[in-house]
Parts: structure tokens; C-alpha cells; sequence
């Protein structure tokens, strides 16, 4: 790292911490990608890879798009499958001497999305949520844009077929899953075969069985009808919150 220049290790440093996202990195009035991020970014969205000195023999790739239009090359990424990481300057870089501060502020990925722009009018945008345990699944599936909310079980015989349906009943943009079923390389498989989306793993910390959480003030149901206070707790242990 000492060989790097501060920007880059600043790059290198916060890139570390989003492994799976494109990096957008704000440098004045353009977000750049450096690296593999940008030979993918360049590929992707078609837009000429140049080169940086970073401190190094070889200059670093990199590509950059104008922060004023970020939105129009984020929705091309968004829909072709990849997560973006938006690093925004914390401080005004005409006042600072020295590196500018600078951190994530947003991660956009294809189930999370909210501008009007970057959505189709007529067309729900669903995130879902699958929880593995055993033979069992537990299917939570959300669009943020509008609040919708549905949570289910599936606890009966041919269960990843039944699982299969429910997701091609919603066609969610991104399904995140526990280690358990993101382990089963077969099981992922057949469900990117039955539709093109994101797939990814989270902690398990992330998944709960604690309905408390819920906010009362909204009905919750999961996808038979059912009122999701009238559940007992079991029904609730593989549903994410």
C-alpha cells in the first residue's frame, strides 16, 4: 500500500470494503473507477478506459463518468446485474489540504433501487429475502418503492420446486439468501436459471424471527392472507426481517 499514492490508497482502502460493488469515486466532477472495476465499467457501459499514475511502474485503468449524469449509467449497471457503491467527497476540496474526506454514502443494487428514473412506471421492483434450514424455506419479498410487503413458508413436499414458483411469482430484481442455501451451488443454479436477477449471501445475523420489529401501524400479511400477528414464532423463524 505504501507504494500507492494517498488518493489511491484512499481508493484502494475503501474498495476493500465493498469487494462485490462497483466503486463510484468522486473526484471533482466525475465519479472514477479504477482497476477491475473499471475494464468492467468500461465494458459495461461502453465508455472509453484510460490510465492514472498511482505510485506505481503501470498506470492504474480507469473510467470515469460525470457526477451530474451518474444516475443514467448507475440504472445501465443496476439492470445489468452489478451493485454500485457511490463514494461521495465529505468536504469541499477548495478548503481542504491535503486528501478530501471521503465515504460511501449509498450502495444502489437492482432490488433497492428508488428514483422514479431508474424504475419501470408500470413494473413492481422486488427485493426478496430466502432463509434456508434444512429442507426448509422461509421467503420474505419487499418493494421498497411502493411498501408492499409479503412473507410465506414453505414447509411441505417438493419444497425447492414450490420455492421455484414463488420466486417466479414475484420475478424479483435481487434475492438475497442465508449461507446455507448460498452454499448449495445447485440449488443457486437452478433458481438463475428460472430467472436472471442478483443473488446474494448476508450474515445471519441479518435474518430474525422477532416480530416485534414489525411496525403495527401497517397490516401485515404473509402470502396466503394471514394477519402476521396472528403467527406463532415458528412460523416466523425463517422470515427476514
Amino acid at each position: 500500500m505504501a507504494e500507492y499514492t494517498p488518493m489511491m490508497q484512499q481508493y484502494l482502502d475503501t474498495k476493500n470494503e465493498y469487494k462485490d460493488c462497483i466503486l463510484f469515486y468522486r473526484l471533482g466532477d466525475f465519479y472514477e473507477m479504477f482497476f477491475d472495476d473499471a475494464i468492467l465499467a468500461s465494458r459495461e457501459l461502453e465508455i472509453t478506459l484510460t490510465g492514472k499514475d498511482c505510485g506505481q511502474e503501470e498506470r492504474a485503468p480507469m473510467c470515469g463518468v460525470p457526477y451530474h449524469s451518474a444516475n443514467m449509467y448507475i440504472a445501465k449497471l443496476i439492470e445489468k446485474g452489478h451493485k454500485v457503491a457511490i463514494c461521495e467527497q465529505l468536504e469541499d476540496p477548495k478548503t481542504v489540504k491535503g486528501i478530501v474526506k471521503r465515504d460511501v454514502i449509498r450502495v444502489v443494487t437492482p432490488g433497492t433501487v428508488l428514483e422514479d428514473n431508474l424504475l419501470e412506471e408500470k413494473k413492481n421492483n422486488y427485493i426478496m429475502s430466502i432463509y434456508k434450514e434444512g429442507i426448509f424455506f422461509g421467503v420474505a419479498v419487499c418493494d421498497i418503492s411502493t411498501g408492499d410487503f409479503f412473507a410465506t413458508q414453505i414447509k411441505e413436499t417438493n419444497n425447492f420446486s414450490k420455492l421455484l414458483d414463488e420466486i417466479a411469482r414475484y420475478y424479483p430484481a435481487e434475492i438475497v439468501v442465508n449461507d446455507m442455501l448460498y452454499s448449495c451451488q445447485g440449488e443457486i443454479s437452478k433458481i438463475r436459471e428460472r430467472i436472471e436477477c442478483y443473488v446474494s449471501n448476508t450474515k445471519e445475523e441479518s435474518f430474525s424471527n422477532d416480530t416485534s420489529k414489525l411496525d403495527k401501524k401497517y397490516e401485515f400479511t404473509d402470502m396466503k392472507g394471514r394477519k402476521i400477528e396472528d403467527l406463532s414464532e415458528n412460523e416466523f423463524r425463517n422470515i427476514c426481517n
